[in-house]
């Protein structure tokens, strides 16, 4: 039996893992410890999550949020080091591109522990994201290193890392073919009735556009100027709320609604017509459930959704030619990844 901590703390990594976390249940050869760092301490924006996977609950459950990203990184990295020195496992999971996802992977290489990152290899290209500082470092001290597309492993070739990588396909399209059974019924969420279209899902919560007074009054301009032709339904993000209070803006036109679990949110893009977004993940499942997406970043790390015509940055003003992408995989990315693991502790 190999025993596998997985550390999560954003609401991204907590669909990911549930793919993986439903598979070790069912295998007799792995037993998987969850550590939640609490990253994401919203009930709304966490706990309902577990609820509405199917999945156990974590094994640990931290509550580190609200600090500096050193702060936070730090005591992460203190309290998975205790962890793993508790559960002694075979290998530590990590998903993404968070702090939880830097602070795990660095407590299990200082401690000569193998390192798997899913997602591993995007790239924004953009140091001044916390992300990209994230994933990068988590790249080089991983074991095995799982991409979600054939970018990712070009871009670990070009910084020399060869060894152990797999292209695996993207785990989130097989979250999101496991959500659509159930949400197709969805036809409301929070009084906003999404069959009276067209509709706009939309996020926006990145600190690039919330922090800054004048990005952010743009974003919400742009945004207003397609609100005569989709009604736009934001979920707000604490961030962002706070942040249009205090910096005396308002939504316009924009219909806003409190938090939504992963099952609304998978509901909300099924119906809409089109998505606005600042999030990673959101991009992909729009292009997973068939709608154009607007990232309102100035760059993406999932440059073959722009390639193939799904996506555009709010910078631009025309999509590519429409295609489709097959390197994403057909939705049994977890089964492959758990099939490489087996093959990785039976030649250790």
């Amino acid at each position: 039996m190999k025993k596998i901590v997985t550390i999560v703390g954003a609401r991204p990594q907590f669909v990911k893992a549930a793919i993986l976390r439903r598979l070790f249940d069912q295998h007799p050869d792995f037993e998987e410890i969850l550590v939640h760092t609490g990253q994401h301490y919203d009930e709304k924006m966490s706990d309902v999550f577990f609820e509405e996977l199917e999945i156990r609950p974590p094994e640990y459950h931290f509550d580190i949020n609200g600090k500096s990203h050193g702060a936070m990184t730090g005591e992460m990295l203190a309290a998975i080091e205790e962890v793993l020195l508790k559960e002694k496992p075979d290998a530590l999971l990590a998903y993404g591109d968070t702090n939880s996802t830097i602070a795990g992977s660095l407590a299990a290489a200082k401690l000569h522990i193998p390192v798997f990152h899913v997602e591993a290899g995007l790239r924004s290209f953009n140091k001044k994201m916390p992300e990209e500082i994230n994933r990068i470092m988590t790249d080089h001290m991983s074991d095995l290193l799982f991409c979600s597309t054939d970018a990712g492993v070009e871009n670990l070739q070009n910084e020399n890392i060869t060894q152990g990588v797999h292209h695996v396909g993207d785990i989130m399209y097989d979250a999101v073919l496991h959500m659509q059974r159930t949400t197709e019924s969805v036809t409301s969420i929070q009084g906003i009735d999404l069959t009276d279209g067209p509709i706009a899902a939309c996020t926006l919560h990145r600190a690039e556009n919330t922090d800054d007074k004048v990005r952010l009054k743009e974003i919400i301009e742009v945004l207003n100027g397609f609100a005569d032709d989709y009604t736009i339904v934001l979920p707000l993000h604490p961030r962002t709320k706070n942040a249009v209070a205090a910096h005396g803006l308002d939504f316009g036109k924009i219909k806003t609604i409190d938090p939504v679990g992963y099952r609304e949110m998978q509901a909300l893009l099924s119906k809409s017509d089109m998505v606005f977004t600042d999030s990673g993940g959101l991009q992909k499942e729009a292009y997973f459930h068939g709608k154009p997406c607007v990232t309102l970043r100035d760059e993406t790390e999932w440059v073959e959704l722009i390639d193939n015509g799904w996506n555009r940055l709010w910078t631009q003003d025309s999509y590519k030619p429409r295609k489709p992408i097959e390197q994403y995989g057909d939705g049994d990315t977890g089964e492959r990844i758990v099939a490489i693991l087996e093959a990785f502790f039976k030649n250790r």
